[in-house]
Formats: C-alpha cells, sequence, structure tokens
C-alpha cells in the first residue's frame, strides 16, 4: 500500500522540477498504472501514447459530461460560465465538431503562413534583449520568455500587443484549471474569473473589429462564411480565447525549459553558440527532452484492452508525453540532451487531429529565440532556485532566476 501511494504522487517532492526518474520507473514496471490518487489511467510507452492519440476512442470531449453527469444543480449553475467558454475549446472536442473549428483557423498557422512571420519574429527577439542590455539578474519568464510569444500571437490574432499583461493575468488564472493544478485554493473561482474577464474583453474587440475588419485571425473568423453551420459569436470568443491563452502558453514553456536545459549541458550550449545552424534540430531535441506539455488527457469512449489492463468506457486516462518521448525502446541514449539528434519522432506536440495547431509557429520562435540569447549572453545561469507551475498537464515554470555570470 505504501509503494501504491508513492507512487500515485505525480508531483510529489522532486517531481515537480525533475519528474524524469519517476517516469523513467513507470516506463520500466507500469507501463499501463492505474493511479487511485487521480482515478485515472497513465499511458507512458511511447508506441502506447502514439497509438492512443490515434485511436478514436481515447475521446477529447472531457468537459461536457463532468459538467452534465457529474455536477449537482448547484454546481453546474455556478460553473455555467466556465463551460460556456470551455465547451467550445476545440481541444475538448471530438470530429466533426472539432474539425469545423480548427478549418477556419488553421491556414494562419500554416508552415508558409507562419515562415512569412520570421522578419517580425526576429525583430521582437532583438527589442527583447536590447531591453536587458545592462542588465545583470532577471527572471527569465517574465523578461524573455514570456513577452515574445504573447507580442507575435497577439499580433497574429488581432490583440493589441500593449494588452498582454491583462492577458498574462488571465492566462495565469485560467491555466490553474485547464491544465489540473494542484493544492491552489479557490483555482476555479479564480479561473472562471479570468475567463469572464477574458471573454468581456474579446467580445468588445470582435465587435470593434466587425467594424473594420483587418488581415489577423479575429478578422477571418468574424467575416467566414465557409462553414456550416455558421460561427456564432460564443464559438467566436471561446476559439479567440483559446488562441490566446494556448498561443503563448506552450512557446514560453518551450524557450524556458530549452534554455534552462542548455545551461545545464554547457557543451550543448557551446555547440550551439558555435554552430547556430543546428538550432532546427536542437529544438526537436529540446521538445524531446523536456518538453512544454507533461501529458495529454482523454475520456474514454468504449471500452478498449491494452498491455492486461482495461480501460473502461468513462475512465480518464493520461497520456504522458513527458515518460514517452524518453522511452528507450524508441531513442538511444534517452536521457541524454544531444541537439545532433537526426532521427526524433517525439510526441511533444502530440499527434493525430489534435497536434498543436500552433507547432509551426512556437518552433519558429524557439529556432530565433535560442541562438539569439546564447549570441547576446553567453555567460547566462542560473541565479536561484526555479518556481514552477503545479500543474498536471503543463511543464512550466513560474519564475526562472538567472544571471550573467563569467564570461565564456
Amino acid at each position: 500500500m505504501a509503494e501504491t501511494v508513492e507512487l500515485d504522487d505525480v508531483l510529489g517532492g522532486e517531481r515537480l522540477a525533475d519528474p524524469y526518474p519517476y517516469f523513467a520507473r513507470m516506463l520500466e514496471e507500469h507501463p499501463v498504472y492505474w493511479n487511485q490518487r487521480y482515478r485515472a489511467w497513465f499511458l507512458h510507452k511511447h508506441e502506447d501514447v502514439l497509438w492512443a492519440l490515434r485511436h478514436p476512442g481515447f475521446s477529447s470531449d472531457r468537459v461536457r459530461p463532468v459538467y452534465e453527469t457529474h455536477l449537482s444543480p448547484e454546481k453546474r449553475a455556478e460553473r455555467e460560465p466556465t463551460f460556456d467558454v470551455l465547451r467550445h475549446w476545440m481541444v475538448f472536442l471530438d470530429p466533426p465538431e472539432h474539425t469545423r473549428l480548427r478549418k477556419l483557423v488553421t491556414p494562419a498557422f500554416s508552415p508558409k503562413r507562419v515562415a512569412a512571420w520570421r522578419p517580425r519574429v526576429e525583430q521582437v527577439v532583438k527589442e527583447t534583449l536590447a531591453a536587458l542590455e545592462g542588465t545583470t539578474r532577471f527572471d527569465f519568464i517574465a523578461d524573455f520568455a514570456y513577452p515574445i510569444p504573447a507580442i507575435v500571437v497577439a499580433e497574429l490574432i488581432g490583440v493589441p500587443a500593449a494588452d498582454r499583461d491583462m492577458f498574462k493575468k488571465w492566462s495565469d488564472d485560467i491555466l490553474t484549471l485547464v491544465f489540473g493544478a494542484q493544492g491552489e485554493p479557490g483555482r476555479r473561482e479564480k479561473a472562471q474569473q479570468g475567463l469572464i474577464e477574458l471573454t468581456d474583453y474579446l467580445a468588445d474587440l470582435i465587435t470593434r473589429i466587425r467594424r473594420e475588419p483587418g488581415d489577423d485571425v479575429i478578422s477571418s473568423l468574424v467575416t467566414a462564411d465557409e462553414v456550416d453551420p455558421p460561427l456564432d459569436d460564443r464559438e467566436i470568443i471561446s476559439t479567440c480565447a483559446l488562441l490566446v491563452f494556448g498561443g503563448h502558453e506552450t512557446t514560453t514553456n518551450l524557450i524556458a525549459n530549452g534554455t534552462r536545459q542548455l545551461m545545464r549541458h554547457p557543451r550543448q550550449w557551446q555547440l550551439l553558440r558555435d554552430e547556430p545552424e543546428r538550432v532546427n534540430t536542437a529544438v526537436e531535441e529540446l521538445l524531446r527532452f523536456d518538453g512544454p506539455s507533461r501529458l495529454e488527457q482523454r475520456l474514454m469512449a468504449e471500452d478498449v484492452e491494452l498491455r492486461g489492463a482495461t480501460l473502461r468506457k468513462g475512465d480518464s486516462v493520461f497520456l504522458v508525453q513527458s515518460a514517452a518521448n524518453r522511452d528507450p525502446d524508441v531513442f538511444d541514449r534517452p536521457h541524454a540532451l544531444d541537439i545532433t539528434r537526426v532521427r526524433n519522432n517525439h510526441v511533444g506536440f502530440g499527434f493525430g487531429v489534435h497536434h498543436c495547431l500552433g507547432n509551426f509557429l512556437a518552433r519558429l520562435e524557439a529556432q530565433v529565440a535560442f541562438p539569439a540569447v546564447i549570441g547576446a549572453m553567453p555567460d547566462l545561469e542560473p541565479d536561484g532556485t526555479e518556481e514552477w507551475h503545479t500543474t498536471m498537464m503543463s511543464r512550466g515554470m513560474k519564475t526562472m532566476p538567472v544571471r550573467r555570470g563569467a564570461a565564456v
């Protein structure tokens, strides 16, 4: 019993900052594991995670069933503002509803469209670094990893970049609910208030954009006429809220986690400094080695047999990307950071119909950011203990203190 309790504590002790020894054990001893604490199955093997991401029995429609069947009438009334937004998020929908919404925003995040944003991303990174010139100590999250994707996604979507501080607060509030924060009192109330404030803001913005549409995602949504049925206002507002939230959160974590690992692996840092042309494979390796997504959640839509276990309809399932990306059956030297790694079929951005919509944009921003940081701050080093978000699904830090040390 003691061992079960210890194994069930996914975020306990040192596992929040460094979950990989724990995941290595689970890969070897419990590839498919029923976690009593979370009342959910955990899949750790790369093969199983990839299979589940493609299997229709692993449903993304997990918000509606909880709201409609697991809550009392009083709780449903209390949480209705939250559900009214999240029920339209495409990440919580299965086809065909998911397909209908994703079809409208996919063109804005296509490889060709994203590539055209490179000059602007390079400018934003340059300006962000310039603002830090002469600064010895700073918080890498607040001063670098967050502003870059926040500015870029705001401009792409059609939101004034000057309002990004408000988005940061709202996103932090929403994150505690969407990504499964543990031990945070009042998180549901805080998240709901953040959602209400964000959607009110977006409703006003959409009204203004309808009068004067431009070349941005919100304009394309409010003028779209190729979907049947057409999007209503709640769907437009909710989709924009998802893009504002998801458009910077993942990239912030990718840039911060990646820089942290490069600092902890000075040979890899130096290699990327000497050979910045390796940045594309470096980004893929950092996504594998310590990516921004710890796991994805699904709800079983049917009974499925896997490795002797029966995952029953209605069971909750966590697909552990952080474990799958270090599966020794798939990756040579899985616990070694190697930015020269070429064969790298990680699942850091998921797979299948729910493959991360903004993956090309996140990759571009990271490809620009890493060499720029290393070039401008070759002596960057940690300056204290990071503070991590206590969330199940995302892997990211609240703060990451750094300083410029002895010149390299």
